[in-house]
């Protein structure tokens, strides 16, 4: 029988790797502050093919009568063109040569992310086939037209309903076999013969998806097809798909971090696991980034400073879990378009409303419960909203240690709340050649937190009573405009926070409204040159309310035995401020090398006084090779006082400046494996002219003299070594991921010039009046920090993780007592200290594990959790207090073992 030859190509998958497309590539690749300011890049057009090419059948194969498929990766230019192709697993017989000659002769319809035509990989199977020879018939004769059976339908990722767009579907797995792509509605036809299809879907991400359906002649048949995903959704937590302009850019996304143990399925806690990060004080929710002071680090939401990232009592972040969709975390290093900062910078973005249907979850646990709600409103228009409530208030003081005659309560109430609503350019749609394309959002979003500390027992006279509560709310637009190789992102938002603290006697009330604004440009002006510029403004109008102690020598005589009582003063006062900022940056490339320069200019005004600065930085990174990179920083960073520290002596001084601070590094990028990666990152970072309590006594106008609350006289330095090994998961059958961060850094602060009077009714925080030494031990120094963390996909649902956290004691001022110091004016007694810092605090070490059960319906997922916090229960101390006699230290210690079981349903 004679045979003819038919080669054809099959598209297997539409296989397109959405979760990794080549942006590195791409036309208009995202400046650093446009990424933080705009949504993550998504893919919203697949590839179709429109000019396939026929293979030259192997003469060796067609006389054996072979057959084969070769699967390919094809990487397709942001033209359609194919720029280069790889086979994935070699065929032989000479049938992987003639289909590499075909498909590198292809033509795609250009792919677009985020509407803009880019570079994608697909994943692609050219089958060849043999069928024998049809008869020779007459030209006159006519066949008869074949009955025919329509499928069509919409593909849905079982449990979380969302679209699955460009998969394959086919009715069999013959080479002829009829097959449709899905679109981005994940929707699909199919026109069949009647009779017996045996559906076949694949898709990238996705497990193969096999079904039958019986089809009647003329007649069409209209189904939904539930694909469920393949694996676990962790990718990796430290991820550098996309293209990088820091030295350190360590980026978390919403899924790779909800697993981790000990976060209680917030992922913005991760960060207390990366290297860098010291472990803050229990209560205190600061970030200590490479040796720098609580309040030096940026916070900051869709680009929008907050003026703090968890809630109070060390809780968590202020945002719900379900509206982060990543989070970005620069060390150090980091480029022009971010300031007022002089230790690291944290940018969380939030996601986008759905656009394809109506998605949302549930999550109940025993220290809070929160909804999240995502829904498209028309073409092009979708909303996200989540709000969270907690009563740890209820729980929490019943499970603190409580020693014989003290007790100890810490009560914390918070809320928050995330409303956000996009618009722009149609989902899917593309622009005409040259046209302009422009998306943005509104946004609001807000926290309130409450917390109370009493401590008394039966040998305390009267309970020490602090009252905090803090609140915030923003309001921010975004607008992105893309029109070539120019992009223009405009951030504008308004803002107001309420702080209020009374202690004793001393009560505080503060308002902060505040308006601001962020432009960041971006142009392409060749494959070798990208320059990026921007304007960066705040204004705040601050309102601050206090009654305090008056000054010394303002005191009412006290009765025998009892401590002198200040005069009470009350003071209204507003204040204004503005700071600005004009930056600039140019990426260089020259061959394996990337230069990044910049500058940013900085302008502050408040009242009469005005500051200026330039910062100049730069970032070099040099590829090695494929799996070897080396990388290196150095530059000028900072950090305007904040507004209310320039009211009159003694609140304040109205004469402060720019804190400042050197910023360098130096590292390399190692990937031993496909799933095994290595950083190793040293820094040395100094800070200079920051801000520190008590200030200088000087004369006043009146001829008196004054002692300011604050002065420009802080230094400090740090330097360390930090190791991030990190293990991924190779594929869906992989088990296990997990990463070691381990920081060694030593950090010392201190005080330039002359030694401050430390007296007075405000105090102060910085190194006391006593004594030589004027420079030392930073409060906040941890030499050690040492971060295990290990998931284990146990299958059937059920997923175990652990997180061993290990760090250095801080340094403490330890109590010196030989004898008692009895003060027969006020009845009490006086301690005495030991040289400043000299000791250290017992080390913490603490293990958490995460068991988690999950069940996948057709239309909603169950997950069923217990994250246990502190399972060995280690007393680690977290506050010191004394006798009234000062003869002895009672350690508190922070939370014992600590079950908090939760359940959260998502549809």
């Amino acid at each position: 029988m004679s045979s003819n030859v038919n080669a054809r190509a099959a598209l297997a998958a539409a296989s397109l790797w959405v979760a990794t497309p080549v942006l590195a590539q791409a036309p208009t690749p995202p400046a650093p502050g446009a990424e933080a300011a705009a949504a993550p890049p998504q893919i919203t057009k697949p590839p179709a093919l429109v000019q396939p090419v026929e293979a030259v059948y192997p003469p060796e194969a067609l006389a054996q009568g072979l057959t084969a498929s070769v699967r390919l990766i094809i990487t397709i230019a942001e033209d359609g063109s194919v720029s280069d192709v790889q086979p994935t697993e070699p065929a032989g017989h000479g049938f992987d040569e003639a289909a590499l000659a075909a498909v590198r002769q292809f033509r795609f319809s250009p792919a677009e992310v985020d509407g803009v035509p880019a570079p994608v990989q697909v994943e692609y199977v050219y089958h060849f086939t043999l069928t024998p020879k049809a008869p020779a018939e007459s030209a006159a004769t006519e066949e008869p037209a074949q009955p025919k059976a329509v499928l069509t339908g919409q593909l849905i990722s079982r449990g979380s309903r969302s679209r699955v767009a460009g998969a394959t579907v086919r009715c069999g797995d013959e080479a002829e076999a009829a097959e449709a792509v899905s679109d981005a509605d994940g929707r699909f036809t199919l026109e069949v013969p009647p009779g017996e299809c045996a559906v076949r879907v694949v898709a990238s991400g996705y497990q193969l998806y096999q079904t039958k359906e019986t089809l009647k002649e003329n007649e069409t048949t209209e189904v939904n097809f539930y694909l469920a995903p393949a694996g676990s959704a962790f990718e990796t937590v430290v991820r550098s798909d996309r293209p990088k302009k820091e030295v350190v850019r360590r980026t978390v996304t919403r899924e790779e971090a909800q697993k981790t143990p000990g976060t209680f399925g917030d992922p913005i806690r991760v960060l207390q696991t990366l290297p860098g990060v010291a472990r803050a004080p229990f209560i205190s929710g600061d970030l200590l980034v490479r040796g720098s002071n609580p309040g030096q680090t940026a916070t900051l939401m869709d680009g929008v400073r907050i003026p703090n990232l968890f809630h109070l009592l060390g809780g968590p972040s202020v945002v719900n879990a379900e509206f982060i969709d990543s989070l970005d975390f620069f060390p150090g290093g980091y480029g022009s378009q971010y300031g007022r900062a002089v230790g690291g910078v944290v940018d969380v973005t939030t996601r986008k409303g759905a656009a394809d249907t109506v998605h949302g979850s549930v999550k109940v646990d025993l220290l809070d419960a929160g909804f999240f709600l995502e829904a498209p409103i028309t073409e092009g228009i979708s909303v996200a909203a989540s709000a969270r409530r907690s009563y740890i208030d209820t729980i929490l003081p019943a499970v603190l240690p409580k020693d014989e005659g003290t007790t100890l309560s810490i009560v914390p109430v918070y809320w928050d709340y995330q409303l956000r609503l996009d618009f722009g350019a149609p989902r899917g749609s593309t622009p005409e050649p040259g046209a302009a394309r422009s998306t943005g959002y509104v946004m609001a979003f807000g926290s309130d937190d409450k917390l109370r500390l009493v401590t008394g027992g039966e040998e305390s006279s009267a309970d020490v009573e602090l009252n905090t509560h803090t609140r915030f709310h923003r309001v921010k637009g975004d607008w992105t405009y893309r029109k070539g190789n120019f992009s223009s992102v405009f951030t504008p938002y308004v803002g107001v926070d309420y702080f209020d603290i009374s202690f004793g006697n001393y009560i505080e009330d503060d308002t902060i409204y505040s308006l601001g604004a962020r432009e960041v440009m971006a142009l392409d002006v060749s494959s070798l040159l990208t320059v990026r510029t921007g304007l960066d403004v705040y204004f705040d109008h601050v309102k601050i309310d206090v009654q305090a102690p008056s000054v010394g020598g303002a005191e009412y005589v006290p009765f025998p035995g009892s401590d002198p009582v200040s005069e009470l003063i009350y003071e209204k006062r507003t204040i204004n401020g503005f700071d600005g900022a004009l930056f600039a940056e140019a990426d260089l490339k020259l061959g394996p090398v990337t230069v990044t320069p910049g500058v940013r200019g900085n302008f502050q005004k408040v009242g009469g006084t005005r500051n200026f600065l330039l910062d100049p930085r730069l970032w070099v990174r040099y590829g090695f090779s494929e799996r070897t990179a080396f990388k290196g920083s150095l530059g000028l960073y900072s950090q305007p006082a904040d507004t209310f520290q320039f009211v009159f002596a003694p609140y304040g001084n109205p004469l402060l400046g720019y804190q400042r601070a050197f910023q360098s590094s130096l590292g390399v990028e190692q990937r031993l494996t496909d799933v095994w990666n290595v950083d190793v990152t040293g820094f040395f970072n100094r800070r200079f002219e920051n801000v520190v309590s008590p200030g200088d006594v000087r004369p006043s106008d009146n001829g008196s003299f004054v002692q300011d609350r604050f002065v420009n006289m802080g230094i400090g330095k740090a330097y360390g070594v930090e190791l991030m090994v990190k293990k991924e998961r190779a594929s869906a059958t992989d088990k296990w991921y997990g990463w070691l961060s381990y920081t060694l850094s030593h950090a010392e602060d201190g005080r330039a010039g002359p030694k401050p009077r430390a007296e007075g009714p405000l105090g102060g925080d910085g190194l006391p009046g006593v004594g030589e030494e004027t420079y030392g031990p930073s409060p906040w120094d941890q030499t050690h920090i040492l971060t295990l963390v290990a998931n284990y996909v146990l299958g059937n649902g059920w997923e175990l993780g652990g997180r061993f956290r290990l760090t250095t004691g801080r340094p403490v001022t330890p109590l010196v007592h030989p004898h008692d110091i009895y003060n027969s004016d006020s009845n009490n007694y006086s301690p005495t200290y030991g040289r400043y810092l000299s000791g250290r605090a017992s080390s913490f070490h603490q293990l958490d594990v995460r068991v988690e059960k999950g069940w996948r319906f057709d239309n909603w997922t169950l997950a069923l959790y217990l994250d246990v916090q502190n399972l060995y229960n280690a007393e680690n101390v977290e506050f010191v207090f004394n006798d009234y006699r000062y003869r002895k230290e009672m350690e508190i210690p922070g939370i014992p073992i600590l079950p908090v079981l939760g359940v959260k349903g998502s549809f």
